[in-house]
């Protein structure tokens, strides 16, 4: 009788961390599938806002479907806006550390914004989790040596297309 407490709370303990570990695997929304889906497609025909437009809606639809702040992540780094997506990327990483697209997404979008150092974090994390062979550390390896992108001057003629009144 003077365990029952004890065991009560025990049994209290693992109900509630079952639910939790069960609760971070759920099959999404299918509305806010077809909404990523749809956003994708017009992502890759270049519409980036409309994309994002559908990217936020089905995550109203559905808060806790990762997969959407990867998408919204890649909307942003079509419009340049790479610091924006690194914040979608740790959002994803947040809730599900182990997701080797944000990890290897992430470490893009550093790459992109100049902090190489931050990316090659990025690269060790990945080849501790997957390997030289994983798809992911691959491209981020071949984004790492690329380096970041170099932004060149043009020289304009100042006179050109200049009218006096």
């Amino acid at each position: 009788m003077r365990f029952a407490p004890a065991a009560a709370a025990l049994s209290l303990l693992f109900a509630a961390t079952a639910s939790v570990s069960h609760a971070s695997w759920f099959d999404p929304d299918p509305v806010a599938e077809a909404l990523v889906a749809e956003g994708q497609a017009l992502l890759a025909a270049g519409d980036t806002q409309g994309a994002i437009d559908l990217f936020e809606t089905a995550l109203a639809v559905d808060p806790g479907y990762t997969d959407i702040y990867l998408r919204l992540a890649e909307a942003a780094r079509a419009e340049g806006l790479q610091g924006k997506a690194i914040g979608y990327y740790r959002e994803a990483r947040e809730r599900d550390p182990e997701n080797l697209a944000a990890i290897a997404g992430e470490g893009e979008a550093m790459v992109e914004k100049g902090a190489v150092q931050a990316a090659q974090a990025n690269l060790a994390v990945l080849q501790s989790m997957c390997g030289d062979s994983c798809p992911e550390t691959a491209r981020l390896a071949a984004a790492i040596a690329a380096g970041p992108p170099v932004l060149r001057a043009e020289v304009v003629d100042p006179t050109e297309g200049v009218t006096a009144n």
